[in-house]
């Protein structure tokens, strides 16, 4: 059974997508409708920006979610998953090139998600952290130990999680974490505490959107963040993908279960090559790919 796969936020670099706008009709009409639902020319960011023009959330987001979409609808009839994933962001991305929302309709709500989440991280200044090394059980005690907002936001790969939280927190955390015997508690250069609870504002701002948006039936299973479990029932997508913003991305859970389930290669669509990597960390003999038109 083929899965698969597509990144989030990180996986961005300047000249993405390039090669798709320049080799295909189909790409370049959907990237140029892009910029017209965008109101502003992502292209020229994405294609010949700097790192960061490119880095900013509300650019981003969208940005990969292009990528991945429009590779995805290039790849045509060679595109047949039994499963899809995303990280993240990556989960709205699976959704539009499984047929659960429409290309519109993918690209409207994360440009909201982006620029939700961009003004919640003005609200409360905040950051991430990530943690080598060490058992998610213990990272997820000390994180509980701390008195400041600090929560387990992204499970990568076995010995790699990410946490999420207020400043003093998430310094805190990486002092305690860091006796406890991890290899880096390393603090990431991002906007604000992604996966926490300090994104409930923005959540509340998606929720609306999410609800008012309409998502069709996923032509297979899309295994979400939020619990790593297939879902095609289309209420359930979406209470996941709103219980997302605040909740953990459960990816080392969600490879082990498409693994389960009978996943027998991965093909991540998008830019770089991160979740292959991550996958690798959790079977190692698991076959990988990129995405490619040639």
């Amino acid at each position: 059974m083929k899965a698969y796969v597509f990144p989030g936020q990180g996986a961005q670099f300047v000249g993405m997508g390039k090669d798709l706008y320049d080799n295909s009709d189909l790409a370049k009409q959907l990237f140029e409708q892009a910029n017209e639902i965008l109101g502003f020319r992502i292209t020229d960011v994405m294609f010949n920006g700097t790192d960061e023009d490119l880095k900013q959330t509300k650019v981003t987001q969208p940005a990969i979610f292009l990528h991945s979409v429009i590779l995805a609808k290039v790849l045509g009839s060679d595109f047949k998953p039994d499963m899809v994933a995303g990280h993240s962001l990556g989960e709205f991305s699976a959704l539009t090139a499984a047929g659960a929302l429409s290309f519109e309709d993918g690209l409207t709500l994360v440009a909201k998600r982006a620029n939700a989440m961009q003004k919640a991280c003005e609200i409360q200044p905040s950051t991430m952290a990530a943690v080598l090394g060490l058992d998610d059980f213990t990272v997820e005690d000390i994180c509980q130990r701390v008195s400041d907002v600090v929560v387990p936001a992204n499970y990568n790969c076995p010995g790699q999680l990410v946490i999420s939280g207020s400043i003093a927190g998430i310094d805190k955390a990486c002092e305690l974490l860091l006796e406890a015997g991890a290899k880096r508690a390393l603090k990431l250069n991002v906007g604000g505490a992604f996966h926490s609870p300090l994104m409930e504002a923005a959540k509340v701002e998606l929720e609306t959107a999410i609800v008012a948006t309409e998502i069709k039936e996923p032509v297979c299973p899309i295994y979400q963040n939020i619990d790593a479990k297939p879902y095609i029932d289309v209420n359930s997508i979406k209470h996941n993908l709103i219980a997302q913003l605040t909740g953990s991305v459960k990816w080392t859970q969600t490879v082990k279960r498409m693994l389960e389930d009978g996943a027998t290669s991965f093909t991540e669509v998008g830019p770089g090559s991160v979740l292959q990597g991550l996958v690798k960390k959790v079977d190692r003999s698991i076959p990988t790919e990129s995405a490619s038109i040639t």
